[in-house]
């Protein structure tokens, strides 16, 4: 499932593709005619949270990357048809998969908060925290995932964020200490930070603290695991050691 560190790493990886002509377009997308795109220049390629946003001469194409979206990028399809590929003029593909592919207007375009992105330069965690001060009643598990607040944060940062600085999911985000909520945010960000670089090393996993696992490594005692918050989404933590604040 990417997560905003994984897009992070395609932002890098396609940023020779700024500048180039797009020869071919083509997939199963439903929601733009890749037609469209043959001709015109790719201005420029940015990414926020799970969205992949392609600025050409003429249109803006919003990928969102969802649960299960994946890329490919000069190696090829992987046996079955992407749902956008795209070929510039010095031979680079990017192909796209189990994805939501669509065109936004300007305004849209213009109006993405990146102060909202944990990834992005302008990242602004004071803004984070007057918006979840503005929302008192969000259960912590699921202010983590909202991606007004957390653009990129995905449910493996929200699990490890909360071990870390042991807090129990279901408290709710008015009852934590000013301390506990600035903790919240700050490592937000710098989990996906260290998401990333453990992402390039392909040592991701072997750093999971709380995500998938069974047994608490600070108590010792089995973890609760279960879909929790408005989110809906899984939960692993130990009502040892991560306390609820309601």
């Amino acid at each position: 499932m990417p997560e905003g560190p994984s897009l992070y790493i395609l932002k890098e990886l396609v940023t020779d593709f700024t500048g180039q002509e797009i020869v071919r377009a083509d997939g199963n997308v439903r929601a733009i005619d890749p037609a469209r795109l043959v001709g015109q220049r790719i201005d420029a390629i940015h990414t926020w949270g799970k969205h992949l946003l392609i600025d050409t001469e003429e249109m803006v194409v919003r990928v969102h990357f969802l649960l299960f979206g994946t890329y490919r990028i000069n190696e090829g399809r992987e046996g079955k048809t992407p749902r956008l590929s795209l070929e510039t003029a010095n031979g680079d593909v990017l192909n796209l998969y189990a994805c939501q592919v669509k065109e936004i207007d300007r305004a849209t375009y213009e109006a993405y908060d990146f102060s909202a992105d944990v990834m992005s330069d302008a990242w602004d965690p004071k803004k984070a925290r007057k918006k979840l001060r503005a929302n008192p009643e969000m259960l912590a598990c699921d202010a983590l995932l909202d991606q007004d607040i957390f653009s990129g944060v995905g449910n493996i940062i929200k699990n490890e964020v909360l071990f870390r600085i042991r807090v129990h999911p279901l408290s709710t985000v008015g009852a934590l200490p000013a301390p506990k909520l600035r903790a919240l945010v700050d490592e937000a960000r710098q989990y996906s930070f260290d998401f990333l670089e453990w992402k390039r090393q392909y040592v991701l996993k072997q750093h999971w603290l709380a995500h998938a696992k069974r047994i608490c490594p600070r108590c010792d005692i089995p973890f609760k695991k279960a879909h929790l918050g408005y989110s809906n989404r899984r939960s692993f933590y130990c009502e040892n050691c991560q306390k609820r604040y309601i």
